[in-house]
């Protein structure tokens, strides 16, 4: 079914209509390593006589770097923050492997979203023959070395070597998810990058066990959570391609507002996944009595309320798609969810770093 993003013709045409973005263009899309390529080099394209103006690369980078030191604080300081007054165990390196796991995310997003993304932009009418760069080799590579890094803190904590920590739980799934992950890559290197799906679904099948480890049901929470991290992955990574690739056409509106449509209507199945799984893992693995007073309730309600502002922003932005013709506001609109996004990606991070709350709930 996937067959990975349409190449390029030998002689592109890029869009007509260059000129400088608009002054937000530079909103982040996800944290540390993917936002806003919208609007980078690689994805601007020139008038047709090839001396149309290029935008300013300044202010991406300065929200580029924003962006990444934004989520370093968060990654770093949010579980200590989180589990401030609650009494819970110290996680030891808690901030690093919240930022470890941030990156492992961050690359199964942006390579699930270059295998479904192009599914949808194939059957639109009249489209540019042109697609952006593919992130997925770099993004696969990053998240085995996120995963790597991994059992390297893992061995430093347990005072285990590097072969020890293999044959420990956690450091074989480790070992699985980084040798899954540089399979992908070079399934994406290859002619036939639809290859990678194979070695990405053991990725997040050893993801959800080892994000379960609890002895209550851990084939229930993994079984959610690999349905709730293949659609989050999906929607993130989805919707970065599909702006990318609307800004890479901002002269064929038609055709980008078209694209925006058909990426929306898939977004609702998996929203609706994402809330049925999310909902089921929290009345299974949060007690009532502990969602103020635990580093997991505190960070699930900060989830939850940017995952609010996504539902707003997304609908606002479907809204103004059927509204214009003009596909500016819709994108505007896109690109902000996209960057509050990249927060619930950091958040989701703490949250499998954060102690199970089950042991500091007051329940029988």
């Amino acid at each position: 079914m996937f067959s990975g993003p349409p190449a390029d013709p030998a002689a592109p045409t890029p869009p007509t209509g260059s000129g400088t973005p608009p002054a937000d263009a530079a909103t982040i899309a996800l944290p540390v390593v993917v936002p806003l390529a919208a609007v980078t080099a690689d994805t601007v394209p020139t008038s047709g006589d090839g001396s149309g103006p290029t935008p300013s690369r300044f202010p991406v980078t300065a929200a580029l770097a924003a962006a990444g030191l934004l989520a370093l604080l968060i990654a770093v300081l949010g579980p200590g923050l989180a589990a401030r007054g609650t009494g819970e165990l110290r996680i030891p390196g808690a901030g690093l492997t919240t930022l470890l796991r941030t990156v492992l995310f961050t690359a199964l997003a942006v390579h699930l979203g270059e295998l479904l993304a192009p599914q949808l932009i194939r059957p639109v009418r009249g489209r540019p023959r042109t697609a952006v760069r593919s992130w997925s080799v770099y993004a696969a590579l990053a998240g085995a070395a996120a995963a790597a890094g991994q059992i390297v803190q893992l061995a430093a904590v347990s005072g285990l070597g590097i072969t020890e920590t293999y044959a420990t739980w956690d450091g074989g799934l480790l070992l699985l998810i980084a040798n899954g992950l540089f399979i992908a890559a070079g399934c994406a290197a290859s002619k036939r990058p639809a290859l990678a799906l194979a070695p990405l679904a053991v990725v997040i099948g050893a993801e959800a066990i080892r994000a379960h480890p609890e002895a209550y049901s851990p084939e229930i929470g993994a079984a959610l959570t690999v349905v709730h991290l293949t659609a989050a992955s999906l929607w993130t990574g989805g919707l970065l391609y599909v702006l990318r690739t609307m800004w890479l056409w901002r002269g064929s509106p038609f055709a980008a507002r078209a694209l925006l449509g058909r990426y929306a209507r898939l977004a609702i199945w998996l929203y609706v996944a994402l809330a049925a799984t999310g909902t089921a893992s929290t009345l299974r693995r949060l007690p009532l009595d502990v969602v103020f007073t635990s580093a997991y309730g505190r960070t699930l309600l900060v989830k939850l309320v940017l995952m609010a502002v996504v539902s707003a922003l997304a609908v606002a932005a479907r809204r103004r798609m059927l509204r214009d013709t003009d596909p500016a506001v819709a994108h505007r609109l896109a690109r902000r969810e996209q960057a509050v996004l990249g927060a619930v990606v950091v958040v989701s991070a703490i949250l499998t770093v954060v102690p199970d709350p089950h042991w500091i709930s007051m329940r029988p």
